[in-house]
């Protein structure tokens, strides 16, 4: 894909002012349920009100045992495929140099696209985001046991907005676990309700930021400081649960995940909804738009 240099619509708002001199929190200018009250889908009343609230849902069981070995076998072919890792769309490790993420998978994979079309995902990313959505970014994420690296603290949206030109804060992902995700193999933390506060962190994106950052977070990282405040401010929770457990959050949700030294490897399946009245403009703070396989500008709704 040839780069070429973008600059924010100037018919459109910067809401969210990002990659400046300095460091700043905005609040939150958008709702965090777009759905109509009492609207219908699969998620109960006061689970969206949860979600409103935390930023989050967990699902104990969103896809049953059978479908997750399903998913897991799929997941394994794709990242022992030497063609697979030869894609530009294989991140790999830096340490380990095994395969660390394969995005735009449910266009690899025929079984991926068969679970981002499933009612089951897709209907509760219609409810949250009150319209019809698109898939901004899938990939499947692998942590092997015995060194895993992270992914440090982070706002999805804070990139989403910067690079890939995401006006609003009107787009959601699922993590589905394919292993059992234990308090010790590097599970998700969030931090609950630090949705309604946007950081906007300082200094400039680097040209092809997203070569470093896929391996390791560079800019749009928030500094020590705010993290503390934070967490001090809302806590940190930690997600465990079986294969087959979900986690939604809403795009703005501070997060992260630290290393994995276990044994035990850690797997999940992970698919952002965008809504399609939230399509991505030109980046707000970026100078070259990044790659289609990571932010998605082919709108079509999911059906």
């Amino acid at each position: 894909m040839t780069a070429t240099t973008h600059s924010p619509s100037a018919s459109v708002t910067d809401l969210y002012p990002s990659r400046g001199a300095t460091e700043v929190a905005i609040p939150r200018q958008d709702p965090v349920v777009w759905s109509a009250p009492g609207a219908v889908g699969p998620i109960p009343g006061p689970d969206l009100q949860s979600f409103e609230r935390d930023g989050f849902l967990a699902i104990d069981q969103l896809i049953g045992p059978d479908e997750v070995d399903v998913y897991h076998r799929e997941l394994e072919r794709l990242v022992t495929d030497p063609v697979i890792r030869a894609d530009e769309r294989s991140i790999v490790e830096p340490k380990s140099q095994e395969i660390r993420s394969v995005f735009e998978v449910h266009k690899i994979s025929e079984v991926f696209a068969n679970l981002v079309h499933d009612e089951r995902i897709v209907g509760r990313a219609r409810q949250i985001l009150g319209s019809d959505v698109y898939v901004h970014q899938s990939r499947i994420n692998v942590k092997p046991g015995f060194g895993a690296s992270g992914f440090y603290w982070h706002s999805d949206f804070e990139t989403w907005h910067a690079e890939d030109g995401l006006p609003n804060m009107r787009t959601v992902s699922v993590s589905i676990a394919l292993t059992e995700n234990y308090d010790t193999n590097g599970g998700l933390m969030i931090m609950p309700g630090s949705h309604r506060t946007f950081l906007g962190c300082s200094g400039a994106t680097p040209k092809d930021n997203y070569k470093k950052s896929l391996q390791m977070q560079d800019a749009g990282t928030p500094s020590d400081e705010a993290l503390t405040k934070m967490a001090s401010d809302y806590g940190i929770k930690l997600f465990t649960g079986k294969a087959g457990s979900a986690t939604w959050f809403d795009c703005n949700c501070m997060h992260g995940s630290g290393d994995n030294i276990t044994p035990f490897p850690r797997s999940n399946v992970f698919i952002v909804f965008n809504s399609v009245e939230n399509k991505a403009v030109e980046p707000f703070a970026a100078p070259v738009r990044r790659p289609e396989y990571i932010g998605a500008t082919d709108f079509t709704p999911v059906r």
